[in-house]
């Protein structure tokens, strides 16, 4: 504002304070119309070269009728409401309604004049919750940046891969630079054939910070980001390179972004097996890696700056030059945290603290060999490559249970085993390679008969079932128990009834259904038939001295096809009650 504004806003707010009640309105309609400004802005205005008298609290400042168990329900069904974008879709007056009507709060006060409870309004309601910092927009406020601190050179290591926009590599015989700077008029989004053709020639660049002294370590590579590159660096970055390019060693934590170069399982191999602590940021989160952020723009401001005016060949040329420059720049630069330079700080390092890294070769072999699963023997040994190992300090082993076994590299007569604690964290365990004597025996652990007798100590599932034995008997020792099993005690002493729910159970009266009665056809039986001869030799055995040759004549005259089988006793009572006449010979006279 401009002195002459503000000299009249004094005027105003002094004629005001002296005006009679009822004639401050007119005097605001005036400021405004010879200010040109609206009533808010004056108001506004006043506010800001104008002080205000301190209004007396409250006495019940601080108090509200709702209590924070019901803004903590308030405000989670909130929140549960919110999309991926944060985005709420449940307002306060509508969860403070719905919450109300099922009866999960009453957000109420007490009226002084009348006693009666009434209910809370909403802007009293997101007080409160402001109050408590229970209001949504707070809980959805980004989290306080903490300052994080390592305990020494190469605690802890930072690393990211960036691309070099501005170059790209493609070396050409005869050529003195084949470093070439990307046009921008010629690779852009709208020309994608020509990025795609030089994509395989962009040159990519691994930044390795020491977070203690700040160290920078800077490698090119081809192509793109992957696992394999950053495999590649990080084992560059570990070996002792003499001179002044000092970094080197194991890490205890390798802090990066949770990219899939640096969650692939080549990356995770490497450094489950070297010891090394893999920690990832969450998503989105950049600056959690600040310090290796800011060693890219050092990297591009000292050294990517001069590669325009100096020609380099190839990758490899290009990788010698930031090794020089490295060693010169962490050699020479002070540091603004510790006000030393990084070489000088990195050099503080202990014989303790620095753990010298295996070759190339064992860590590049390190990097594809994972874990394997082995089976735990009785014996409490596992075999792995060819030998055996002795796993009987493994916390919870047990018999026929599966251990992660992995090679230990630096060390040839042990491995490691990897164990996930509940946390999710692992820890890895030395056991040591087993050694046979000329018989095959195992030195140092194998007893000899007659002078010794070793037993290996209870395993956690020995020790689980022995417990349950004594809850199952109900007794206190593993002799009681075994005296109650030679007993057949019944097992909880009987109060286990494993039919109770049975009895309990409450089935609803079901009525009787009508349906339709089956239609059942018995399926019929054919009778053996006989024949005359056969028929009359059963007859003949059923009547006796009663059969006459009549009686075959009368059996072929009534029964010209033969005789069933169940016919043959029916047969038999008529020629007992009736014996057939003589048959007379048709046409006689």
């Amino acid at each position: 504002m401009s002195a002459v504004i503000i000299e009249r806003l004094v005027e105003v707010a002094k004629a005001v304070r002296s005006a009679p009640h009822g004639t401050k309105q007119s005097i605001y309609q005036r400021a405004c119309e010879e200010l040109g400004i609206s009533m808010a802005s004056l108001h506004r205005k006043l506010s800001q070269c104008t002080l205000r008298s301190s209004r007396k609290r409250r006495v019940d400042a601080g108090q509200t009728g709702i209590t924070r168990d019901e803004m903590m329900l308030l405000s989670g069904v909130i929140m549960e409401s919110r999309r991926a974008n944060d985005k709420r879709l449940y307002s306060l007056p509508d969860a403070v309604e719905a919450l109300r009507a099922n009866g999960l709060i009453r957000a109420e006060r007490v009226d002084r004049a009348t006693g009666e409870l009434v209910p809370m309004s909403i802007s009293a309601i997101a007080r409160a919750l402001r109050q408590h910092g229970l209001h949504p927009e707070q809980l959805l406020a980004p989290a306080p940046h903490a300052e994080m601190a390592s305990l020494h050179p190469n605690h802890v290591w930072q690393i990211d891969a960036s691309l070099c926009v501005l170059y790209y590599l493609k070396p050409k015989q005869g050529a003195a630079n084949g470093l070439h700077i990307m046009d921008r008029d010629k690779f852009y989004k709208n020309k994608p054939r020509n990025l795609a053709n030089i994509m395989a020639d962009r040159v990519w660049s691994y930044e390795i910070t020491d977070h203690a002294s700040g160290w920078i370590y800077v490698e090119y590579v081809m192509g793109a980001e992957s696992g394999q590159n950053l495999c590649s660096v990080l084992i560059n970055a570990m070996q002792e390179r003499g001179g002044a390019d000092l970094l080197h060693g194991v890490p205890r934590i390798l802090y990066m972004d949770p990219g899939s170069a640096n969650t692939a399982a080549m990356t995770i191999s490497l450094c489950d097996q070297l010891g090394i602590r893999v920690i990832h940021h969450a998503p989105g989160n950049a600056r959690a890696t600040g310090q290796v952020e800011n060693a890219r723009n050092i990297i591009e401001c000292k050294f990517e700056v001069g590669l325009r005016f100096r020609p380099v060949a190839d990758l490899a040329e290009l990788n010698a030059l930031a090794a020089t420059w490295r060693a010169v720049f962490n050699g020479q630069r002070m540091h603004r945290r510790h006000g030393r330079t990084r070489s000088e700080v990195w050099m503080t390092i202990t014989a303790e603290q620095l753990i010298k890294a295996p070759s190339v070769e064992v860590c590049r072999e390190l990097a594809v060999a994972s874990p394997e699963s082995r089976v735990v023997t009785a014996k409490l040994r596992v075999p792995f490559r060819g030998d055996e190992y002795d796993v009987r300090h493994i916390p919870g082993v047990m018999v026929g249970e599966k251990l992660m076994i992995t090679r230990n590299p630096w060390r040839d007569d042990a491995a490691q085993v990897v164990l996930t604690d509940e946390d999710g964290n692992k820890t890895w365990h030395q056991i040591p390679r087993l050694r046979k004597n000329e018989l095959g025996f195992t030195e140092g652990q194998a007893a000899v008969w007659g002078e010794s007798y070793a037993q290996h100590a209870d395993t956690v599932a020995q020790k689980g079932k022995a417990a349950i034995e004594q809850i199952m008997t109900g007794t206190e020792s593993r002799a009681e128990a075994e005296a109650a099993r030679k007993a057949k005690t019944i097992p909880l002493q009987g109060e286990f009834d494993p039919y109770k729910p049975l009895a309990d159970a409450d089935l609803p009266e079901f009525l009787p259904r009508r349906g339709t009665e089956l239609e059942l056809t018995t399926p019929r039986v054919q009778a053996l038939r006989l024949n005359h001869v056969e028929a009359a030799r059963r007859l003949r055995a059923e009547l006796g001295d009663d059969w006459s040759g009549d009686h075959y004549a009368w059996l072929v005259q009534r029964h010209p096809e033969g005789v069933a089988e169940d016919d043959l006793p029916a047969i038999a009572a008529t020629l007992r009650r009736q014996p057939p006449a003589p048959l007379r010979a048709l046409g006689g006279e």
